[in-house]
């Protein structure tokens, strides 16, 4: 049994303490901060398959730790769960490198509460996910526990193995990357579900002047299959493409495609059916009331927590 998916404590897991510790075993605590772990990595990594394995490592140190030396569990597993990120993080750029097309990150069905924490859904969105993309790994990391979790310069120092002076100048440039890049007007629930209704009509429809009133001018549109599924393999870029892309993609499966409001990472979404076959996921960027920013996630090894709602927390 995984302490890191199950809410038992596990039967006689090898070298895991506490089984006779009467302050609480390793498996409690571990269990009691899971959601915030997966969150830390989820957040660093954009991908729910790595947080997974970094929580299961993180799990794996834990279980050797001396409980009695440590003063701060919650600040000791986050620490741990950072650096195991950091590794992860590293591995998965020289991934990237050879993945085909666009590397998106996964989405995540949430529940609503993910999304009346604002800080937390703007973090989550697959626009900042992206962004954080830019960072270099200490960065982003730095970034994520500063602007997201409110840790300590000093907690994330020992987290980054850097000085807390160090840490500040990160943050410092960190949150200026961020700020350049990230959207540019904050939309409203309201307005983004409008935005997305007058999307998906516009889709169904095959309406094409409804589509260019609703995309921005300069609106991206990223497609990722893996190689797996077809998707385009370079962003497009300006209304006119995007909507006329759509328009024909969406012509030649009339009757076929059905669109269904969705919670991806805390912001309204839209799955698409094929056949009645869930496809894929499609989010976007909305900027002043019009998508600048739409993302489109197909492959299949990528879609598997959009059929069950993921727990995330501060």
């Amino acid at each position: 049994m995984k302490p890191w998916t199950s809410q038992a404590a596990p039967q006689d897991t090898a070298g895991a303490p506490g089984r006779d510790d009467p302050a609480g075993s390793a498996t409690d605590t571990f269990v009691a901060h899971r959601n915030l772990l997966f969150t830390v990595a989820y957040e660093m990594l954009g991908s729910a398959a790595d947080a997974e394995d970094v929580l299961q490592e993180t799990w794996l140190r834990w279980a050797g730790v001396d409980l009695d030396e440590v003063r701060d569990r919650r600040a000791y597993l986050v620490r741990i769960t950072t650096r195991q990120a950091l590794t992860r993080l590293r591995t998965l750029g020289r991934r990237k490198e050879s993945y085909v097309g666009p590397w998106l990150p996964e989405p995540l069905l949430t529940a609503p509460d993910v999304a009346e924490d604002v800080e937390l859904a703007d973090s989550l969105s697959m626009a900042m996910l992206l962004v954080l993309e830019t960072l270099t790994p200490t960065e982003r990391a730095v970034f994520v526990l500063r602007e997201v979790f409110a840790l300590e310069y000093d907690e994330i120092a020992d987290a980054v193995e850097k000085t807390p002076a160090a840490v500040r100048q990160i943050a410092h440039r960190a949150r200026a990357h961020v700020a350049a890049r990230r959207p540019r007007g904050a939309a409203s629930p309201t307005a983004t579900r409008d935005a997305l209704d007058a999307f998906r009509r516009a889709v169904e429809t095959g309406d094409l002047q409804g589509l260019l009133d609703v995309l921005a001018p300069d609106v991206v549109l990223l497609g990722d299959g893996g190689g797996v599924k077809q998707a385009v393999l370079r962003p497009v870029a300006g209304a006119d493409k995007v909507a006329r892309l759509l328009a024909v993609g969406i012509g030649r499966l009339a009757g076929r495609v059905s669109l269904e409001p969705v919670q991806a990472n805390g912001h309204p979404a839209l799955a698409l059916r094929i056949d009645g076959e869930f496809d894929s996921v499609v989010a976007m960027r909305i900027d002043d009331g019009l998508v600048t920013g739409l993302y489109t996630v197909r492959n299949p090894e990528k879609l598997s927590r959009m059929q069950r709602e993921t727990v995330l927390r501060r």
